[in-house]
């Protein structure tokens, strides 16, 4: 039997982009296209109303910031993965995003293909982030107050093993598997392991433990 599509809405307030990024959707046998929003305010009654999987948002729009939709529906719908696709690369909006729960940064500059790709990644629980971008992350992070290693920071051995495996780009029933734990109990432990680092997303953990190996 067929996995069930993932529903997806693209949140847009450029009418060509959005049409571009409908037919690249529509290339793929994984996602359904349920929706395209030409502004903030309509992306989230939009999102509110369909309840995707999946949102593709822009992080620059006229009526509201990609900023404030993206902290409305992170409390409206926790459970939904929020893609920023965006024009921008400069660090501090791909931190702000991240640092307000997206769970991808991707640029406008992609290949149908890779942009494919790194859905399907995000589709699978895992971050998302475009490729030449990570360097620039790295960067701001290591220019912000954190511990150097995991021991400064007071981490247990669990929540070392676990940092490990998230920046192993690991999803939390992953992590669960490979220790013999509920996943319950991996989501109290990230909780806990970010809270230790000063950091705010499983982006910015993977990020760190990778520069510190």
């Amino acid at each position: 039997m067929d996995s069930p599509r993932l529903r997806l809405l693209i949140i847009d307030d450029h009418p060509l982009f959005r049409k571009g990024a409908a037919q690249i959707i529509a290339m793929a046998d994984e996602f359904t296209l349920v929706g395209e929003a030409p502004g903030g305010v309509a992306g989230i009654e939009m999102a509110r109303r369909h309840k995707p999987d999946m949102i593709l948002l822009d992080l620059n729009m006229r009526d509201l910031s990609g900023l404030e939709v993206l902290a409305t529906l992170r409390e409206d719908l926790p459970d939904t993965r929020i893609v920023m696709l965006t024009v921008s690369d400069e660090a501090s909006d791909l931190v702000g995003a991240l640092r307000a729960g997206a769970d991808g940064y991707l640029l406008k500059e992609m290949e149908p293909e890779e942009l494919l790709a790194k859905l399907r990644e995000a589709a699978a629980g895992q971050f998302t982030l475009t490729a030449r971008l990570t360097h620039l992350l790295a960067r701001s992070l290591r220019e912000d107050s954190r511990p150097r290693r995991p021991e400064e920071a007071g981490l247990t051995e669990q929540e070392m093993r676990i940092l490990e495996l998230i920046a192993g780009a690991k999803s939390n029933k992953v992590i669960a598997r490979e220790l013999g734990i509920a996943e319950g109990t991996v989501k109290v432990h990230v909780k806990h392991l970010l809270k230790k680092l000063n950091l705010r997303s499983r982006v910015e953990a993977a990020v760190w433990a990778v520069q510190r190996k």
